[in-house]
């Protein structure tokens, strides 16, 4: 079995058995290219059947060199997933990371705006220009719903069920949940709708796609990112933000304000509760008020 063919495979089973989205299966894709390069680039001859622990534990330490540990942490972790899959196959019987530990890191905790800060950034938008709506709509809209980048350029006219209080919202793995949407979020995306939209000259296949670019076409993650950049560089925020920033916003401000966990879970769309559980970390007094409160033995 050649690498080139190997991948391949491991790419359909992440798409068809896993449901991954293209963004992660594309990730995926690149550890295993990391490593391939890695072998062409010392004349090493290995199939992924043959290859063992040794090899591939000096290709990690080559790559230690140049990536910080929680990246390393990332490459070994999807190597482990793709040697996994060649067990799954019976190609091998045991995966050469087996005994290769991750790097120790402490637990990422997510960066957050606070409600002074979100509605500065939303205020710093020029609504003399036609763009402006579209992008206080937009960032309403990852803020008041907790929405992924990925999931709000793909939001569809057809996702907008605002009799009933909520947006379909397309996920990871292709998978859809119902997310409340208030009458504020709802009143900006009407006046996006309405005012602007409407003059836009939508291009075919984007006749239903909800947030579009000055001629006609879906947004890119890219712009959006860029627009969120350019408005905490106008206001001087000296902080990073991104999309994810709002969607983090978005959980920690409902967790703060007595929120449950599962409730933020299905909103956020994680698989696993312990997903959700990053935002418990971010405030332990919040925590501590909640013992004290409802705790019989306060």
């Amino acid at each position: 079995m050649t690498w080139q063919q190997a991948l391949k495979d491991y790419q359909l089973y992440l798409t068809i058995e896993r449901g991954l989205s293209k963004n992660s299966i594309d990730n995926y894709a690149l550890d295993v290219k990391k490593l391939m390069t890695y072998l062409d680039a010392n004349a090493l001859s290995i199939s992924p059947i043959t290859i063992n622990s040794d090899t591939i534990q000096q290709f990690i330490y080559e790559s230690a060199k140049h990536i910080n540990e929680r990246s390393q942490s990332r490459l070994i972790s999807g190597l482990r997933s793709f040697f996994s899959y060649l067990i799954f196959e019976d190609y091998i019987k045991i995966n050469p990371l087996e005994l290769i530990e991750s790097p120790k890191i402490g637990r990422k905790l997510p960066d957050t705006l606070s409600e002074d800060e979100i509605d500065a950034i939303i205020k710093a938008i020029d609504l003399s220009k036609p763009e402006g709506e579209r992008n206080r709509a937009m960032l309403e809209t990852l803020y008041g719903c907790g929405l992924r980048v990925s999931e709000l350029i793909n939001l569809k006219l057809s996702d907008l069920f605002f009799e009933e209080g909520f947006i379909k919202v397309t996920g990871k793995g292709d998978k859809q949940r119902f997310v409340p949407i208030v009458a504020i979020t709802q009143k900006y995306i009407n006046i996006y709708r309405k005012e602007i939209r409407t003059h836009l000259n939508i291009q075919a296949g984007f006749e239903d796609t909800l947030f579009l670019n000055r001629r006609g076409k879906q947004l890119t993650r890219a712009m959006v990112f860029t627009i969120i950049k350019q408005l905490v560089e106008k206001i001087g925020l000296k902080k990073t933000v991104s999309p994810h920033t709002f969607r983090h916003s978005f959980a920690t401000h409902l967790l703060q304000n007595n929120a449950n966990l599962r409730s933020i879970q299905l909103m956020l769309g994680h698989e696993s509760i312990t997903t959700t559980e990053i935002y418990v970390h971010l405030d332990r007094s919040h925590l501590t008020e909640v013992v004290e409160k409802y705790h019989p033995r306060k």
